[in-house]
């Protein structure tokens, strides 16, 4: 009686799974799926969609990218002083490999795709912008915990407010 021998020849979308019944059931991925990096997008009107991924809701966020040389801006880039209470720039600097190296601090406040702008603009030169837009798809607090993008860190929570874990006893 012959036997035919099982072998592994499954593959799907770089997922290759195990036909072998009597091993321990593993998943492998293709090395290129972990090289995955925050997006830069260079949009027609000059301005940048930056993606930045899964993110979970009420964490905060540092994340760092590299948009491409812009001649417009010149060498003194800066944000823009509008105030926007989610996202921050909190350093630029000029990316040894060429291009602007934007760092900046984003609270995911609420679930779903969200998209935040920030305007940076040249300090020697007027009227000269650009626009970045950041877009993150955010999950709730019950959904687990994403895997970052490199580029990607997590640097706090924000408390939310539940009012059944209150301790406070009313009024007598």
């Amino acid at each position: 009686m012959a036997t035919a021998k099982k072998r592994s020849t499954s593959k799907a979308g770089g997922v290759r799974f195990s036909e072998d019944t009597s091993a321990h059931s593993h998943v492998h991925f293709d090395e290129k799926l972990h090289d995955s990096v925050v997006m830069v997008i260079p949009e027609v009107d000059g301005n940048f969609l930056v993606k930045v991924g899964f993110l979970k809701i009420q964490h905060k966020y540092e994340i760092v990218f590299t948009l491409p040389e812009v001649p417009a801006l010149g060498r003194d880039v800066c944000p823009a002083p509008v105030p926007n209470p989610h996202l921050s720039v909190t350093d630029i600097r000029h990316a040894a490999e060429g291009g602007l190296q934007v760092t900046c601090e984003y609270l995911a406040h609420q679930e779903g795709v969200l998209q935040e702008d920030v305007i940076l603009v040249s300090e020697s030169k007027e009227d000269a912008s650009v626009r970045v837009r950041l877009q993150a798809r955010v999950m709730d607090r019950h959904h687990g915990t994403p895997m970052l993008l490199e580029g990607v860190r997590c640097v706090g929570m924000e408390l939310e407010y539940d009012s059944e874990q209150s301790d406070w006893q009313g009024f007598d």
